[in-house]
């Protein structure tokens, strides 16, 4: 009805009587006068300033027109000589005000999602000279209107421009404002089409009415004299407009004749005006809809389309024969164009309308199909702005955070994404109401923007903005009626914005309520959840609370006392209400940088507590041990979340620590990568959401104590990608200098390579092989193996950065090219590439071609590049790189008066033939291959560059990039709009391309985009297997969208129609142990990381966890033998399949061991009872096994594991006995009950095609017998009460059960499950009974043998369902009919082995209880929480045999220890008291329950021993690891005396100082220490205490030595700097620069000079076979090089290692990789190699007798080799499971120390 009374049209001037003043407002030089043409009064308009004069309708602001009308016109003469501004603000159906201005002061269209810019282009007189000089240009008069300008009658379309820019729908009109310097006659809104040039009886004549076109009314005309035309007197211009000139999407005049609106009057069906449909702007802009909507339904359009036509108007539908749909019928639809009209059109792909009866005259239009033609899948990228934002919604199944420009929403157990799409920079703040309907976002900027959304409909409420720069936080009250926000003003002061946002939801405005200026800084502030008025804020040295009352924001400080000036980081309010307390009456939570945690009382404004998070030196109060050192200020805590039980922090060290309200204790910690930027506690307490600074985002889930990675992102801009299509990876190089392997299926990282010095610039798939290439900014160009995590090449070809990389089809050959304009050819038939010919300056030297600067046609003969010149494009033979074709682009286009540039090509796929090549004048030219000859060209294809081309393998469609869009075009150009656009990044996007399998478009930019190609069917391209498992690589699963009933899809969104379902295999675990053997990654490592490159898996936080537990009643019992018999002959390896169920394991199953790399070929063993080296000690204890360590109280027999040597140990003496004969790591151990036998197991090897287990005799340590049956690893072993029968277990890929006599170690029987058998024990009550576990159920088994028949009675009883899915991962048997057994969720689970039936749980852990003992009543549980526990079980008996009328049925928890790893292996005595347990950080420690103490007995490195190092008295020895200790040993006793701890760093090399002449004795004992972060630490062993920390190196550390003195320290580092520094002051004296780009591997300095006048000689050698030879005097200031050796090598896989000969001070002797296998002795005085000595393998270690003339060399093939240099005697001595990285003798000569991995050995040298 409101409509009604507009209708046909609306005076506005005369309706709000704007002569008054009243309801209008005018500003400035607003005057009227008479206007001799219009002979009538106008309105002038003047002044300098268009913001200081002008007429406003309505009067202010805060009223509105409401003018519904769908056009505009306005009547109006620009000034001539100066500019103008109109501003309409509109208001769109979702109450949203958008501001459309157009103006000649501007130069081009610009648009936000809030304001549209077009420029205004004036006309001039008809016949002038300005219409002469518009006609002959290219471009019209932009700028000042000139002299003849003439009145305009100006028509706006405001529905269409609204629906057409925006995606929006237009509502009504809410205000005008026409600025300086104009003439206005009028205003006039209307929904009728005017033509002013038509009189009322042409349009009578030629029926225009039919076609919606109405004469003016008299009102709106312009005076026209008799016999004059009205179009050469006055200017109409009707926007959209059917403009052709520059600039495009500005508000100009008609190309076409205003008069032919006359000529309609002969033909009016020929003759038709142009339908807007069909405009320059619409096919500019036409795929907006696409982007931002879903497709449309086509026959909901045409419903609408027929509600607009006339009732007796007749409509068809039909196919047509193309596939396209057809419609017609009587009269021309557009006529009656609004946006559901329009966008039916563009819905129908191929239009006709057709006069009734006649099919002579069609008018129609065609467009690319489908559409849209891409659909927005999956984003990988978080943050842009900043990383702290991250929301759980109310029900905590979905967390909301920003991605650069886009908010993304991702439900956490399916990780499907829907998007919110509005905010044109990226978003800086996120924040939900309480009930998570509303969410408010910012983005950064100048004047920053807030959007306000409605959650459930995706829908933008509100948009508005703030008037402040760069909102750095928000807060919503719980209410959702008030936000808060934080910035800054122009003058850089704090601003704290409050708006009222009541009204929001029901269309109304969002008005500011308060504002304040503050000088304090304010990091944090949020609205109290209990009051709406009411906020606290925190900052650097300030805590403040903040109310509104009466329009006015106040704040009044709270006295922090003594933490005055702490820079406070975030808040958070106590949660929960008493009905007996205020609401106000609550703790406020307050965290710093320092590590300080505030309670402030919130009602009384005073500090209650302040705790302090400080780094942990004790672990365990109870501990036996040194103090680990620690020093330094508190952990700098970034967030704090707070629920009603329990507090959350994040903090800068990586960990997420959960906490009591009380902040007792830690209760649960997780570590990730980096700095946590923030933590969330979901609403409803069960997880914890994690965001971390290097753009990580998951979450803890704090009941199953695991950890949920949800996003992994760049840090920085993505530069380029490649797909494997074989494998469904993609690998991506980013400005943050990582590469990142990525799976396409689960979008999840699979691998992190780090390149700490350079960027890497483009990067390669290998078409066969699990092989990538990356080029580099230095110019290298290195190739990777993925399978092995290893670089196999390193190319140098290049100077400049590397701009292009590929390889041919078949894998065959590589290129490259770099800035400089080099051209490389490389041989890559073999895995170690060479290069076959290098080209200088023949490709372009500009780094804009980069990451794509060559393209290789499909069948792999040619390559094309721009060069040598930007304007020519070269095309050579592939092979022989002989140029072919040269063709110059820039003389193209005849027309142009600038030369064009080659930007990007591509090749299309054969047998098209063609070269596309996009120019920098925004065209694509399509080119001929063969003759350059140019096919086509596409004109104004972005308008920018395009930064990107790809062309499908069809060559039917085409991807370019470029204005942070992507489109899809057409190839053929077919149709009247042959592309569609698509936007979402917030930066230039860098490479554009479809998958292998064509399925699917990747674009990076600021983030990766994944996007469906819906062009192919997929009904048709991939093919499905009989399970339904669709084959294609890339294609995801889909349901139907009723899943996404509560997300519904927005107009400003792209969602998926459908969630994906799970893939039938898991995504691939991203352990480090599932891809790598134990123990072996840092070697794989090695040499990535002798490059500067690091490699890491995508490594899921570690967790470390607490306690919760319960009862329920028991099932009823069920039979104990169920009829399931087989019948196995003795001897017999057949194998039985019993249970049909999918394979699975659990954390605990998974023993994980070294395999061997090589067989021992060559092995000199000494002869017996000559051997030069005796095997001393060992030190360390195997954490990857289980079960890997016996002991025996009775008699005292303590065994345990060390790689493949079991180690027996006299408790009370220490001393040591080592079995060695397994040729593997040893993965379990067994013990008989009279303890006079011991198996052992160990996974295949040497050519062994089984795993090996051994049977040891304890009385005299020698191997009985050796028996082979399991093929990958034995996990679990175990001996009957009457030792009579050994049981053998095998791992989750064996899942094979062996029964062996005892008597013969023969075979019994074997039996083979389909499932994963995780644990097997003997029932110690008979000897024929056993029991296993696995998913779910427990296996009880009966052996009954009759003579040589065994038969077996099998009852597989489930675990109740109450108890849920779960693995039962360990077992025990009780000596009272009970059976105990652990579950991977922290269950333990009952068992009465009388009826078989579980008939009682409780929760005894919060992880995996992998290790259960039980004796009489008393029952202890180990778990991968680290925790071990004693239980009190008595009740449990009493419940077994009376049930419900037992007196009790709970345990009691007695005592638990918390340890450092998950327990493996426990051995207790007969009551429980006192035992020893294993645990993963490769300790074995001593439990006492009785005393309360735990106490090391095996102490050893968790990760690679990295040097050994002697004290000059060898009273004792140092060892330094990657897990960043410093650990320092007594030599007589090899036991740990104190322990040095650095956090998150890698201890890389380290040395022990010379005692100084000016400090001797004790006190002058110091070791130093070099670290990954390029630190250098000096401590005290003395007083167990840093004395100095140096950071003379960028990069970490790889080799360090003390001068002979000690007053000086060497160190070398990866980049090849060597630095010397002064332990005394801590200054670096100098930098030596000799050795740079390759990484130091050895420095060493001896006293014995070659030259008695010279001073102190010392060598350094580096990576790249190279030593230098240096003489230094360091009190004279004196260091000179006076040797260089350079040793020629294809290569440097093994280490260059070189040392002084002791016995011979003018010698050095130097092993790496050669042409040959040998040491190297070279003469310093001779100057040359005196003597050699070869070797079967290359040497990955070296070391030198001080005493003899001894040489020890370690292999990689885990081979020590002892040399005799005198008698040239060698002996090989075995003992390590991995390769020999470290040898090391002690000063006197004695002892020699080696290590493999982080097991160390001691030989006593027995040789003199």
């Amino acid at each position: 009805f409101s409509a009604v009374w507009q209708h046909p049209y609306l005076n506005v001037f005369k309706h709000f009587k704007v002569e008054e003043w009243k309801r209008s407002t005018k500003e400035g030089d607003v005057t009227t006068f008479m206007d001799k043409t219009l002979k009538g009064t106008v309105y002038r308009i003047r002044g300098s300033i268009p913001a200081s004069n002008y007429i406003q309708l309505p009067k202010t602001s805060t009223q509105s027109l409401g003018l519904t009308g769908h056009y505009l016109y306005l009547l109006f003469k620009p000034m001539p000589g100066k500019y103008f501004v109109v501003h309409l603000d509109v208001t769109t159906e979702d109450s949203q005000v958008v501001r459309i201005s157009f103006s000649n002061l501007f130069k081009e269209f610009k648009s936000t999602a809030t304001w549209l810019q077009f420029p205004f282009i004036c006309g001039a007189a008809k016949g002038s000279v300005y219409e002469c000089t518009a006609r002959t240009s290219k471009q019209d008069l932009v700028g000042v209107a000139p002299a003849n300008v003439r009145w305009t009658c100006l028509m706006l379309d405001l529905h269409y421009i609204l629906s057409m820019y925006l995606n929006r729908h237009y509502s009504y009109l809410k205000s005008i404002k026409l600025c300086s310097n104009l003439l206005v006659k009028n205003l006039y809104t209307s929904d009728l089409l005017f033509d002013p040039g038509v009189t009322f009886s042409e349009a009578r004549q030629a029926k225009l009415a039919f076609h919606g076109i109405s004469p003016m009314p008299r009102e709106m005309a312009f005076p026209v004299p008799k016999g004059e035309n009205w179009h050469d007197r006055y200017d109409y211009i009707r926007f959209p407009s059917d403009g052709s000139k520059l600039p495009y999407d500005s508000i100009q005049k008609g190309c076409s004749s205003p008069s032919a609106g006359v000529q309609v009057l002969e033909d009016p069906i020929r003759h038709l005006p142009r339908p807007v449909t069909l405009t320059k702007a619409v096919r500019d802009r036409v795929s907006l809809i696409q982007q931002i909507t879903s497709p449309k339904d086509v026959s909901m359009a045409l419903e609408v389309e027929v509600e607009r036509q006339p009732s007796h108007f007749r409509e068809k539908h039909e196919t047509h024969p193309e596939g396209h749909r057809l419609m017609w019928g009587r009269g021309n639809l557009v006529d009656h164009w609004d946006v559901s009209c329009s966008w039916c059109c563009y819905s129908l792909g191929l239009t006709c309308f057709i006069q009734a009866g006649t099919f002579d005259n069609i008018f129609f239009f065609q467009r690319l199909l489908p559409d849209p033609i891409l659909k927005l899948r999956t984003i990988i990228g978080f943050g842009g702005c900043s990383t702290k934002w991250a929301l759980w919604t109310k029900n905590s199944s979905a967390v909301v955070y920003p991605c650069h420009a886009i908010i993304i929403i991702m439900q956490i157990e399916t990780g499907e994404q829907r998007f919110f799409i509005g905010h044109t920079d990226k978003v800086s703040a996120l924040a939900f109401n309480g009930n998570s309907t509303l969410l408010a976002s910012a983005q950064m900027g100048h004047l920053s923007m807030v959007r306000l959304w409605d959650f459930q409909k995706g829908k933008c409420l509100s948009m508005f903005k703030t008037h402040v720069h760069s909102v750095s936080s928000l807060s919503l009250s719980y209410s959702g009626a008030v936000l808060c926000g934080i910035g800054k003003d122009g003058h850089g002061k704090t601003m704290v914005v409050v708006w009222n946002t009541a009204q929001v939801n029901q269309g109304g405005e969002v008005v500011v309520l308060a504002k304040a200026h503050t000088d304090v800084d304010i990091q944090t502030l949020k609205i109290a959840f209990f009051d709406d008025t009411r906020m606290v804020s925190c900052g650097r040295d300030n805590v403040r609370l903040w109310r509104v009352r009466s329009g006015a924001l106040r704040s009044c400080p709270v006295n922090l006392g003594e933490y005055h000036s702490l820079e406070f980081t975030d808040l958070a309010f106590e949660k929960g209400h008493s009905a007996e307390r205020e609401p106000e009456d609550r703790t406020l939570f307050v965290c710093s940088r320092s590590g300080h945690i505030l309670e402030i009382d919130y009602k009384n404004v005073t500090i209650r507590n302040a705790r302090r998070l400080l780094p942990s030196q004790i672990q365990h109060s109870h501990r036996r041990e040194k103090q680990t050192f620690n020093s330094g200020p508190g952990i700098a805590i970034n967030s704090i979340s707070v629920s009603s039980t329990f507090c959350a922090t994040a903090s800068e060290d990586g960990y997420v620590r959960l906490w009591p309200l009380d902040f007792s204790a830690v209760f649960l910690e997780a570590e990730h990568e980096g700095p946590v930027s923030s933590v969330s506690i979901s609403p409803d307490s069960l997880k914890v959401l994690c965001t971390t600074s290097t753009g990580n985002l998951g979450y803890l889930d704090v009941q199953s104590r695991g950890y949920n990675t949800l996003m992994r992102s760049h840090t920085d801009s993505v530069l380029a990608f490649s797909v494997d299509g074989l494998r469904k990876q993609m690998a991506t190089v980013s400005q943050d200098n990582t590469i990142r392997i990525w799976d396409l299926v689960s979008m999840q990282q699979l691998y992190d390579f780090t390149a700490s010095d350079e960027m890497p610039c483009t990067v390669v798939f290998h078409p066969a092989q699990q092989i990538f290439a990356c080029g580099f900014s230095s110019g290298v160009v290195r190739t990777f193996s993925l399978a092995a995590s290893d670089l196999l090449m390193e190319h140098k070809q290049h100077r400049g950065a590397v701009t292009g990389l590929t390889f041919s089809p078949d894998g065959n050959l590589m290129f490259s090219s770099c800035s400089h304009g080099t051209l490389a050819l490389y041989n890559c038939a073999t895995q170690k590439s060479h290069v076959l010919r290098v080209l200088g300056n023949v490709v372009s030297q500009d780094a804009e071609h980069s990451p794509n600067a060559l393209a290789l046609s499909g069948d792999g003969r040619l390559l094309a590049f721009v060069g040598p010149s930007k304007y020519t494009v070269t095309i050579m033979d592939a092979h022989s790189l002989d140029e072919l074709l040269r063709i110059d682009v820039s003389i193209l286009d005849l027309d142009s008066t600038s030369l064009d540039s080659a930007l990007r090509i591509c090749f299309a796929s054969m047998p098209v033939g063609h070269l596309l090549v996009s120019t920098s004048s925004n065209k694509v030219l399509v080119l001929d291959a063969k003759t350059g000859r140019l096919v086509r060209e596409v004109s104004r294809v972005h308008k920018l560059s395009c930064s990107s081309l790809a062309l499908s393998e069809d060559a039917r469609y085409l991807l370019t990039a470029g204005d942070r869009v992507v489109k899809v075009w057409d190839y053929q150009m077919r149709f009247d709009i042959n592309f569609q656009v698509y936007i979402g990044h917030s930066e230039p996007v860098r490479q554009v391309s479809f998958t292998p399998d064509q399925q699917h478009v990747i674009s990076i930019g600021d983030a990766i985009f994944l996007w469906d190609f819906l062009a192919v069917s997929r009904a048709e391209s991939p093919t499905r297997t009989s399970e339904g498992i669709t084959q294609s690589p890339f294609l995801f699963t889909e349901t139907g969208s009723e899943k996404l009933k509560d997300f519904t899809s927005s107009a400003n969104e792209i969602p998926r129609q459908s969630a994906p379902l799970p893939s039938l295999a898991s995504p691939p675990c991203l352990d480090i142990s599932s891809i790598h053997q134990a123990g072996r990654d840092g070697e794989k490592k090695n040499h990535l990381e002798r490059r500067g490159i690091k490699v890491s898996l995508g490594k899921t936080p570690s967790i470390i966890q607490q306690l919760p537990w319960h009862t329920f009643p028991p099932p009823p019992p069920l039979p104990k033998w169920v009829v399931m018999c087989l019948t196995v002959k003795a001897c017999e390896r057949e194998r039985e399949t019993l249970f049909r169920i999918e394979p699975t394991w659990s954390i605990l199953s998974k023993v994980v061991l070294n395999q061997c790399l090589f067989s021992l070929q060559s092995v000199l063993y000494p002869p017996a009872g000559n051997e030069g080296l005796k095997l001393k000690a060992v030190i360390g204890y195997n954490g990857n096994g289980r079960g890997n360590m016996v002991w025996n109280p009775d008699t005292g027999f303590f065994a345990y594991t060390c790689g493949c040597v079991i180690v027996v140990e006299d408790l009370h003496s220490g001393s040591q006995q080592h079995w060695i004969g397994h040729p593997e790591e040893i993965s379990t151990l067994a013990v008989s009950h009279d303890a006079q036998v011991l198996a052992s197991a160990s996974g295949q090897g040497n050519g062994d095609s089984r795993c090996q287990i051994r049977i040891w005799n304890i009385q005299d340590g020698t191997c009985q017998k050796v028996i082979f049956h399991h093929e990958t690893q034995v996990q679990a072993m175990a001996y009957s009460r009457d030792d009579r029968l050994l049981v053998t277990l095998g791992d989750y890929s064996d899942r094979t059960i062996a029964l062996w006599n005892t008597h013969t170690y023969d075979l019994m029987s074997s039996t083979h499950f389909l499932e994963s058998v995780h644990e097997v024990a003997f029932n110690p009550l008979s000897a024929g009974e056993l029991a296993c576990v696995g998913r779910g159920a427990v296996t009880f088994w009966l052996i009954e043998q009759r003579g040589a028949d065994i038969s077996l009675k099998v009852h597989r009883a489930a675990i109740p369902d109450m108890v849920g899915l779960v693995e039962l991962t360990s077992l025990c048997y009780s000596t009272n009919y009970l059976l105990y057994s652990g579950t991977n969720t922290g269950q333990i689970c009952v068992w009465d082995t009388q009826t078989n039936c579980c008939f009682m749980t409780w929760e005894a852990d919060e992880g995996e209880i992998g290790v259960l003992l039980c004796c009489g009543n008393r029952l202890v549980s180990g778990s991968n929480t680290k925790r071990i526990r004693l239980w009190s079980v008595a009740a449990v008996q009493e419940l077994r045999l009376k049930g419900s009328d037992a007196r009790s049925s709970s345990v009691l928890l007695e005592h638990e220890m918390t340890l450092d790893g998950t327990i493996v292996g426990a051995t207790f005595d007969d009551s429980l008291d006192m035992g020893i347990v294993g645990t993963t950080a490769g300790t074995l420690w001593y439990i006492n329950w009785a005393e309360s103490t735990s106490i090391r007995l095996i102490s050893g490195h968790k990760n690679k021993v990295n040097e050994v190092t002697f004290s000059p008295g060898e009273s004792h020895c140092a060892t330094c690891g990657e897990d960043g200790s410093v650990r320092v040993w007594s030599l007589a006793s090899m036991e740990l005396v104190v322990q040095f701890q650095v956090l998150n760093q890698s201890c890389q090399c380290l040395a022990w100082s010379p005692i100084p002449i000016s400090r001797g004795g004790a006190e002058g004992q110091h070791v130093v220490a070099g670290y990954s972060d390029g630190t250098i630490r000096v401590f005290s062993i003395s007083r167990t205490e840093m004395e100095l920390k140096m950071h003379p190196h960028s990069v970490a550390l790889t080799a360090i030595a003390y001068s002979a003195d000690g007053e000086i320290i060497l160190s070398g580092g990866k980049d090849g700097l060597m630095a010397v520094s002064s332990p005394r002051t801590g200054m670096t004296i100098r930098v030596l620069i000799d050795h740079k780009g390759s990484p130091i591997t050895v420095i060493q300095c001896t006293r014995k000079p070659v030259r008695p006048e010279c001073g102190e000689l010392w060598l350094a050698a580096s990576s790249d076979r190279r030593v230098s030879v240096w003489v230094s005097a360091w009190l004279k200031d004196k260091c000179e090089l006076i040797d260089w050796l350079s040793f020629p090598a294809p290569s440097s896989l093994p280490p260059s290692l070189a040392a002084f000969c002791p016995w011979d001070n003018g010698t050095l002797v130097y092993v790496g990789f050669g042409m040959q296998k040998e040491i190297l002795f070279y003469s310093l005085r001779q100057k040359q190699v005196v003597e050699k000595i070869p070797l079967s393998h290359f040497a990955t270690s070296l070391s030198l007798s001080p005493a003899a003339h001894f040489l020890a060399v370690g292999f990689n093939e885990r081979v020590l080799r002892l040399i005799d240099c005198t008698t040239r005697t060698e002996q090989d001595f075995v003992g390590h499971d991995d390769s020999i990285h470290l040898c090391r003798f002690t000063p006197s000569g004695k002892r020699l120390f080696t290590a493999s991995y982080n097991e160390i050995l001691v030989w006593e040298i027995t040789s003199t």
